[in-house]
């Protein structure tokens, strides 16, 4: 039997990456403070409205940064995988954070329609501006991770969103002052509620993927159980099952039925190497058996 147990801790692809969240956490933490006090002070909804919506972005941030440190620092012989799944978990409520957001925008963005409030366009344009220069620099320190980690993206998605409502509030701002129309901000909230709710189904869809065990999207098991028979002295495969414990850790798990001639740590080698070096499977545990033996016949899987 082959496995790699030891090596699961140093995959988690939210943990290669929690430098970024910190120094996001920080940017967006102080500038939200910054932002309630200037809102209230100039008794401005609409800036109050978008401290809400960095508030979030705190919460998701924090959320992320949690998990990857309970993942990385708790272990117990009854958590034999460690605690990962906090990360997908994590990106599950980033999710929900999403969906309250874009329901909040669309909601607010709907009574505003309905009786226009007079918003002072030189106060938002000026705070707005800032609130766009931390959400770029959060939106560069995130988007390596984003691509690897749930975890991370879902911080990114919110960091995502509140760029934009920072950029939608800068045009209000500008409309405002130039033409004094108070429609533009309810119209830009809306277009704001719009561009989050997608993205906050792909980051739901696959956080679920994940928890459900499915495969993972890029990775044909039926080709994977072709490729594991075609190998040299492999005369069958069973039982195979391949998830994702979190982002950037796939695990595959097998077993092969070899010809009694076959050199058992031989056809094993050739399997593990499969796996992880054609497939990109990080994690592999294979038992190899004699051809027709099996350790658990009532099992259907």
């Amino acid at each position: 039997m082959s496995g790699d147990h030891e090596h699961v801790a140093s995959l988690s692809a939210a943990g290669r990456h929690v430098r970024p969240l910190v120094v996001a956490l920080l940017l967006t933490g102080v500038f939200t403070v910054a932002e309630v006090l200037v809102g209230f002070a100039v008794g401005s909804l609409a800036l109050v409205s978008d401290a809400g919506h960095m508030l979030t972005d705190v919460a998701g941030l924090g959320m992320a940064l949690a998990a990857i440190q309970v993942a990385r620092t708790h272990r117990s012989p009854s958590a034999t995988y460690g605690m990962y799944r906090l990360e997908v978990l994590a990106a599950l409520a980033n999710t929900t954070l999403l969906f309250g957001i874009a329901a909040y925008v669309l909601v607010e963005a709907w009574s505003r329609f309905r009786n226009p409030s007079d918003v002072p366009g030189a106060w938002l344009l000026v705070v707005a501006a800032m609130g766009l220069a931390v959400n770029v620099v959060s939106f560069m320190l995130l988007r390596a991770g984003a691509k690897q980690s749930l975890n991370v993206r879902g911080a990114f998605l919110e960091v995502v969103s509140d760029m934009l409502g920072s950029v939608g509030v800068i045009v209000a701002g500008v409309i405002l002052l130039t033409t004094g129309w108070q429609y533009a901000d309810p119209i830009v909230g809306v277009g704001i509620g719009l561009f989050i709710l997608p993205r906050a189904y792909r980051l739901g869809r696959e956080a679920l993927r994940v928890l459900l065990q499915v495969a993972p999207a890029e990775v044909d098991v039926d080709a994977v159980r072709r490729a594991l028979d075609g190998l040299e002295g492999v005369r069958g495969v069973h039982d195979l099952h391949v998830w994702t414990l979190t982002s950037g850790l796939r695990v595959a798990t097998g077993h092969l039925e070899v010809a009694e001639a076959a050199g058992s740590e031989a056809v094993l080698r050739r399997a593990t190497g499969l796996l992880r070096q054609e497939i990109g499977i990080e994690h592999v545990t294979l038992q190899v058996e004699a051809t027709g033996f099996c350790t658990d016949e009532s099992n259907p899987v």
